[in-house]
């Protein structure tokens, strides 16, 4: 569904800010789209569907019934599976007989007996501490709004929460472990475990929770927790101006344009006081019409990244010793060239998609832009916040490599039978990973829209 931007008729010497602000002056109405700045009239949707941005087609709320019950009763199932998930045996491996049974935590605690701390740590925050984190958060927000009392930094917490979804890679770990279980096939004998049917279900209640919740609900609930009327899990959404009251030739208002910031935590739309240091009213974030030195910090971590990328794919990732055999190394497309020996085509494609095509594309997609941007480009503005938004869904699925060796390193741990050991190649792998994924979140993308408000 398509809003109605706030416009008035214009003179021909362009857009009166002054004008619309006396007729407009409630921003509780108003909605500035967190891609290109435009501003919206809130209308109210059909439970189940989306508002999107008329300009550049962004997402800007959604309606869904009983939101906050049912992201509620989602991450309290959620919380019980990932406990689940790390109480008993993941995966067992028979060779030769011999037998290990790994836990979830195995995988992290022998890469960082090996020496490999900076590997450990990113798959121990990745796969349990943020997940972790982002359920508790939840629980922690939308328990008391639902019983009806405000505990302590409740919008600190969500926003955290909120937050961390994008570091949250549940999903990413599950195919990791079905890449690392075609791995070891022709080596040894692969018995699932309890905790890994509990992580394939915690990953399932995840995704339901995160697609479950209308945070634009839960801001409004905390912000207007005193009110009675209206249901608690269904936001405001004042209606649009008719149809008739909008002219096609006016000009599209910006909340830059407007004098307004829209805070980048809870989207709350305030006036632009001009000071450092402006607080959110809502969330207490820090509100800056656009994300400070987004420019050179992107660089930076572009720059970063591809001096990582060049020995991530040199450097092999990780070794393999059986009895009687030499160790034998292999970088990132070796691992991609033994699936497609063992007849996984499918999982080959894959692998070489997220860990070498992903990254790469990132840096490409993301260097294009930030010179389109400084080279004042007004050319095709949609299709490049689409290829934003292309390296914002695909970025974190570069992770999976990094979990195959995790998955393998704790599981093949038979001493001189069998051993795999994670090698330098990995830590600059994840680095890469990291720096392309906070690289696309420092970016800006109301910068490409910037440049058409510029007069040539």
């Amino acid at each position: 569904m398509k809003l109605d931007a706030n416009t008035q008729d214009t003179s021909a010497s362009g857009f009166s800010r002054d004008h619309f602000s006396r007729e407009h002056s409630d921003h509780e109405q108003w909605i500035a789209c967190h891609e290109c700045d435009l501003v919206h009239t809130r209308v109210q949707v059909p439970s189940g569907q989306k508002a999107t941005c008329r300009r550049c087609g962004a997402t800007l709320y959604r309606r869904l019934a009983n939101s906050m019950d049912r992201a509620l009763a989602l991450n309290l199932a959620a919380l019980v599976l990932l406990v689940l998930s790390n109480s008993f045996p993941f995966l067992t491996l028979k060779f030769q007989g011999a037998m290990v049974e790994n836990l979830f935590i195995s995988g992290v605690i022998r890469l960082y007996q090996m020496g490999m701390g900076e590997i450990s740590l990113l798959v121990l925050l990745t796969s349990l501490v943020f997940p972790l984190v982002n359920i508790l958060g939840m629980i922690y927000v939308l328990l008391p709004l639902k019983l009806g009392f405000r505990p302590w930094f409740l919008a600190h917490v969500f926003g955290l929460a909120d937050a961390l979804r994008s570091w949250s890679l549940i999903s990413v770990f599950m195919l990791g472990v079905l890449v690392s279980m075609v791995k070891l096939l022709e080596l040894a004998d692969i018995i699932p475990g309890v905790s890994l049917a509990a992580f394939v279900a915690l990953m399932l209640v995840m995704a339901a929770a995160h697609a479950s919740l209308d945070p634009e609900a839960v801001w409004q609930r905390m912000e207007k927790k005193h009110e009675k009327s209206g249901r608690e899990d269904e936001p405001r959404h004042p209606k649009a101006l008719p149809e008739d009251s909008v002219n096609p030739g006016a000009e599209w208002p910006t909340a830059a344009q407007l004098g307004l910031v829209s805070c980048h935590t809870c989207g709350k739309l305030l006036e632009d006081s001009g000071h450092h240091g402006q607080r959110c009213t809502r969330c207490g974030s820090g509100m800056h019409s656009r994300k400070r030195a987004s420019l050179q910090q992107t660089w930076a971590l572009l720059v970063s990244a591809v001096v990582m990328f060049i020995p991530a794919n040199l450097y092999p990732a990780m070794t393999m010793h059986q009895l009687g055999q030499k160790g034998v190394s292999s970088t990132i497309l070796g691992g991609v060239i033994y699936l497609i020996e063992q007849g996984s085509s499918g999982l080959a494609l894959i692998i070489f998609f997220a860990s070498i095509m992903v990254p790469a594309l990132k840096l490409i997609i993301l260097s294009g832009l930030l010179i389109s941007v400084q080279q004042g480009w007004k050319w095709r503005p949609k299709d490049r916040t689409f290829l934003f938004r292309v390296t914002e869904v695909i970025g974190a699925w570069s992770m999976v490599d990094v979990y195959v060796v995790a998955v393998l390193v704790g599981l093949v741990n038979l001493g001189l039978l069998a051993d795999v050991r994670a090698e330098i190649g990995m830590s600059f792998f994840g680095a890469v990973v990291v720096m392309t994924m906070l690289a696309a979140m420092r970016f800006d993308p109301r910068l490409i829209w910037d440049n058409l408000e510029r007069q040539t």
